[in-house]
């Protein structure tokens, strides 16, 4: 038996692609016999109760329904606290005090070798003295946590094995809040999460979570990263596409039974029979029949069909 779980921030409507991936990640679930829990990962500055409640409101109207009440970040500070200071006291984090244009200047620099985005380490190098000094200079800092430019390896369900190496990634944001990479790991460990479903467009970012799950002595999840859904030109659904959420399809003529006719087809589920439920389907659904390449949503298709 597995503990799954979906997790979207309630910054705005969740699109199709979102709705897809929460089917799969109760189906997944549910076909390991497993629970199936939701999160709202509420960290970011756009989250908000009303974006919650209505995609609260989605999820129930396609049937995707969940064990247990509903965990919010926001409400989630002392435990990442706690996960900060046993990090500290292992003397892996040290205090960052670059802007984003700083290390994007670092990394462009002659000879740099950093991938798009990796931090170069420039405070790791500081002394405690000047330290102070920055932090009297600037007056915040995010924490980082020490890599060593390790490369993490771990195996996806679908993916296989997929490596990264590391930088230096922050654990605290300079508001004093925790990042996603600490905060997920810890969550996921709280609530006894085993599988972890989401889209493959998170791939790049796990070794960085593997990496905390190990300095912090937790288990491994089982990771299934799912293909995306991408718009009718094959690049990732976006709001050019056209309508996205629930409400916007079903204003132009798509019922959300429909809409999970639809999601169910595009998993591997045919034949299927009326009354339909997404709890059915994850009744019948096989891992071995989702396709390992990205689905395409055109409304307009299904509209006119």
């Amino acid at each position: 038996m597995v503990t799954g779980r979906f997790a979207p921030s309630p910054s705005g409507p969740l699109h199709i692609g979102n709705l897809r991936t929460a089917l799969l990640a109760l189906c997944f679930a549910r076909s390991a016999g497993g629970d199936f829990l939701i999160r709202m990962e509420d960290l970011t500055t756009e989250a908000s109760a009303d974006h919650e409640s209505a995609q609260l409101a989605d999820l129930a109207a396609l049937g995707i329904d969940h064990d247990g009440d509903v965990v919010r970040q926001s409400e989630r500070g002392e435990l990442y606290a706690a996960a900060i200071k046993q990090l500290e006291d292992a003397d892996l984090t040290y205090p960052c005090f670059c802007s984003r244009r700083e290390i994007t200047e670092a990394v462009h620099a002659p000879h740099g070798e950093l991938p798009e985005g990796a931090y170069p380490g420039t405070c790791s190098r500081l002394s405690s003295v000047e330290q102070q000094r920055r932090m009297t200079q600037r007056g915040r800092s995010t924490l980082r946590i020490r890599t060593a430019g390790q490369t993490v390896s771990f195996e996806d369900q679908l993916c296989g094995t997929r490596s990264g190496q590391l930088d230096d990634f922050v654990l605290r944001r300079w508001d004093g809040i925790a990042a996603y990479n600490l905060a997920v790991v810890v969550d996921d460990h709280d609530q006894g999460i085993d599988q972890v479903t989401r889209g493959d467009d998170l791939l790049a970012t796990t070794p960085r979570q593997v990496f905390v799950h190990q300095v912090l002595g937790f288990d491994l999840p089982t990771y299934v990263h799912v293909p995306l859904v991408l718009g009718p030109d094959g690049k990732r659904l976006a709001k050019r596409h056209g309508p996205r959420s629930l409400a916007a399809v079903s204003a132009a003529g798509l019922a959300p039974l429909e809409v999970l006719r639809l999601l169910a087809e595009s998993i591997g589920i045919t034949d299927l029979t009326d009354p339909l439920s997404a709890e059915s389907l994850a009744g019948r659904f096989d891992p071995g029949d989702l396709s390992r390449f990205p689905w395409t949503f055109d409304l307009s298709d299904q509209i006119h069909s």
